[in-house]
């Protein structure tokens, strides 16, 4: 399995994954022609995607999505901006839903943030399973089972506490951000994550930091230092940050 987070940030979302042949799409939320380009890279087209995934309907996840064939378009909300027709059947994505694509076995996860029904993606391949989960200010206890031990996550490092309570943002705005509705922090984020990375684990991108209220240097420290409280040591795994001005790749065919 192969993934490519084109772009992970407030600016916009979309990743894909690749393995044996086939791709699969992870949020539209940044232009057809990022998408398109970094599909080249790999010698596919948007025409050759066999599904895209949406996890909410917020415009930096989804503002892309009418581009999508509405045949291999799965969102978790019935209606997308730009698209006339209302998604339904098992294109409307319900909670704890398996799709089966070719090459791919994709689960739905529920979170908690202030878009109804936003998921989180477990992916799997027959060899590989790649977690992608943003936007939640925590991560449902149903929804541990489904996360231990996998090969790749592509988790939400959004913010660090410190640097947000100290922003120039209104109240209002940092109590969405801290609430059960908003964004894991840094500290959140790696809790979670000693809890779930195990001896499959490889690789971990911390996805969807804030340009204003964290660094890649805060959150993988915070990281690293949380590991070696929880677990005592510090796993062996390749960790890195995505970003929404660059391509973050990994996986291994």
């Amino acid at each position: 399995m192969l993934f490519d987070v084109i772009s992970s940030g407030s600016a916009g979302n979309s990743t894909i994954v690749i393995s044996s042949g086939h791709v699969i799409v992870l949020d539209f939320g940044i232009s057809k022609k990022r998408v398109n380009t970094a599909l080249a890279q790999y010698g596919f087209s948007l025409d050759d995607v066999e599904g895209f995934f949406i996890t909410h309907t917020h415009s930096d996840h989804a503002s892309d999505a009418f581009n999508a064939p509405l045949e291999k378009l799965y969102v978790p909300q019935p209606k997308v901006t730009k698209i006339n027709t209302l998604i339904s059947g098992e294109h409307l994505v319900k909670g704890y839903q398996t799709i089966l694509t070719p090459g791919f076995k994709v689960t739905a996860l529920p979170l908690s943030h202030d878009c109804p029904n936003t998921m989180g993606y477990v992916v799997e391949d027959g060899k590989e399973t790649l977690v992608y989960l943003t936007d939640t200010g925590f991560v449902p206890e149903k929804d541990f089972s489904y996360l231990q031990d996998k090969d790749y996550y592509i988790f939400e490092s959004n913010h660090d506490a410190k640097m947000l309570y100290e922003s120039k943002r209104p109240d209002y705005l940092i109590r969405r951000i801290i609430s059960d509705t908003g964004h894991l922090s840094n500290y959140d984020s790696a809790y979670y994550l000693s809890n779930f990375i195990g001896s499959h684990t490889k690789e971990v991108i911390l996805a969807h930091l804030s340009d204003e209220c964290n660094t890649p240097t805060l959150a993988m420290q915070t990281f690293e230092s949380v590991m070696q409280t929880q677990l005592g040591y510090l796993p062996d795994v390749r960790l890195e940050c995505a970003s929404d001005s660059h391509e973050t790749k990994g996986g291994q065919e």
